[in-house]
């Protein structure tokens, strides 16, 4: 496909993410084309907006691919609808609410020969790639992980993310997990982890990890929901050669306190360049790496009561 007959998609889920990141990605890429939404609860102006999936399927409307921005819990059975139908699918992060969904999804489109992406937004920070490279060849001491932001803020009344498969918040700390596997030369793997979660919630709202590398190499993260004022998306690394800093969430890279890295955000328009890119040489990418570690850390954590948490 090319921009003269661009990939005609249908956006499943019209919430925050889809509004604030999916709609303006594709408006801007001219290798797609928005024809219609599912939505329960709204509608996008000028376009189909069906209820559920069936109503779309049964409308006639003709698509190439589905955008699925739903909560995780629901996600597993419309994207396997989808990939039977013979429509490529991209995946919100986090791509299931199980990793055992996520692999009967990569079975299918493989079955079906269409393509699955998994998406890890953060991966398309602009200072991930530059970090990754720098790192190359170094001797790596010690990696810590902190992201603290307020739920209040980036998650108004979604009460979904407090509920089993929701994540809490592994939602965002997933994302910088996401960046860890993608910048850190070696595997990690989890040795303890300390869950809080909410008296009147299912789901943690702070965290302390503690991983080690295949070198012996301490990696440790702090995840918090509760952080007011400035938020905090940090990782830092300790090497023989300086220590690297991610801020921002992986927009800016500072080496030995200095900025040496910084563009504007385009992490969508990135997700989207890549669906593009697997569509046209039938490929899927379907990468698990950052959900297997917070399934690990909910198998393997201390789960420990936290104070009632009230929007």
């Amino acid at each position: 496909m090319t921009a003269a007959t661009p990939i005609r998609v249908a956006l499943i889920g019209l919430g925050k993410i889809a509004r604030d990141q999916h709609l303006p990605a594709m408006a801007a890429d001219p290798r797609f084309a928005l024809v219609a939404v599912v939505s329960r609860h709204a509608e996008q102006p000028g376009l189909p907006s069906f209820h559920t999936f069936d109503d779309l399927l049964a409308s006639g409307v003709a698509f190439d691919a589905v955008a699925l921005c739903t909560p995780p819990q629901v996600r597993h059975g419309l994207a396997r609808q989808a990939l039977e139908a013979g429509k490529h699918v991209m995946l919100e992060k986090p791509p299931g609410a199980t990793l055992s969904e996520v692999e009967d999804l990569r079975q299918v489109a493989q079955a079906r020969d269409v393509t699955l992406q998994t998406t890890w937004h953060s991966r398309h920070a602009p200072a991930v790639a530059p970090a990754r490279e720098w790192l190359a060849g170094k001797t790596i001491t010690a990696a810590r992980i902190n992201w603290r932001e307020d739920v209040r803020v980036w998650h108004p009344g979604q009460d979904w993310i407090w509920e089993p498969g929701g994540l809490g918040v592994f939602d965002p700390g997933i994302n910088a997990l996401s960046i860890a596997t993608a910048v850190l030369p070696r595997p990690f793997f989890l040795t303890e982890a300390t869950l809080h979660v909410p008296e009147n919630r299912q789901s943690p709202i702070q965290a302390e990890l503690a991983f080690v590398d295949t070198a012996g190499v301490p990696v440790t993260a702090a995840f918090d929901f509760l952080q007011t004022g400035p938020q905090s998306w940090d990782i830092e690394v300790d090497t023989d050669g300086g220590a690297l800093r991610l801020s921002h969430g992986g927009a800016r890279l500072w080496i030995d306190g200095a900025l040496v890295h910084e563009q504007p955000e385009a992490e969508y328009p990135g997700l989207y360049a890549r669906f593009a890119e697997l569509i046209a040489s039938g490929q899927s990418d379907v990468d698990v790496t950052p959900l297997r570690h917070v399934a690990d850390a909910f198998l393997l954590g201390r789960r420990v009561t936290a104070p009632a948490f009230v929007e």
